[in-house]
């Protein structure tokens, strides 16, 4: 899912800036980590929506890192290419496994379906970048965490329940009133549409950035 935050774990500088430029290109977002102990404080911070992770790494191996990755699918690139090996990091909780040297086409592939399932099972919505769970009332940028309002949180979620439509001022003024939106908060956020695009009727409609809101720190 384009605009998801990827972590490549992984102690090879060569083979982390392949895969951080492949992700990129693909509208991923990318965090880097070179070894066990540094995954781990990095998870400490930040929430990846999948984790690429090495075996063969410097303190903790990926071995021992796996098991602390919960809640996140974890898709294990290794030259192991045992077949027992593979059954027990899968048993063991990795999402996937997929041996080196790899075609980047098929790992591409693999991580669309873990994020499809991940995102089927966590409702969590996505764009850009941006992960907000309904279920919690939790949003992060990049896997950063971010605080709201319960007005900022209602007008996002709303925004990303709908992230190809325009949605009218009159529809948010409906919804929150003017004192929740306060109108600095609608000026800073809604540029007008033309009026010839959908929902504009008039020049009443406006499409909202949510992700430029967000990275422009505003919400925050």
């Amino acid at each position: 899912m384009t605009g998801s935050v990827i972590a490549i774990v992984d102690d090879d500088a060569y083979i982390g800036d392949m895969l951080e430029e492949l992700l990129r290109r693909e509208g991923y977002g990318v965090l880097r980590a070179y070894s066990g102990t540094e995954a781990l404080m990095l998870l400490e911070d930040r929430r990846p929506d999948l984790i690429l992770l090495d075996l063969m790494l410097p303190g903790l191996n990926g071995e021992e890192v796996l098991p602390h990755l919960t809640g996140i699918p974890v898709i294990v690139l290794s030259a192991r290419a045992a077949v027992e090996d593979k059954v027990d990091l899968l048993q063991g909780g990795a999402a996937d496994y997929l041996t080196k040297p790899f075609d980047t086409r098929e790992l591409l592939a693999r991580i669309a379906v873990q994020l499809r399932r991940q995102s089927r099972q966590d409702g969590i919505l996505r764009y850009r970048g941006i992960a907000l769970a309904p279920e919690t009332r939790e949003a992060t940028v990049d896997g950063g965490a971010v605080r709201l309002t319960r007005t900022e949180y209602g007008i996002l979620k709303l925004l990303m329940q709908n992230p190809r439509q325009v949605i009218t001022k009159s529809q948010l003024l409906e919804q929150y009133g003017y004192a929740g939106l306060r109108g600095e908060f609608v000026k800073g956020t809604c540029q007008q549409s033309p009026p010839e695009a959908p929902g504009g009727r008039g020049g009443g409609g406006h499409r909202v950035s949510v992700g430029d809101r967000l990275q422009a720190g505003g919400m925050i």
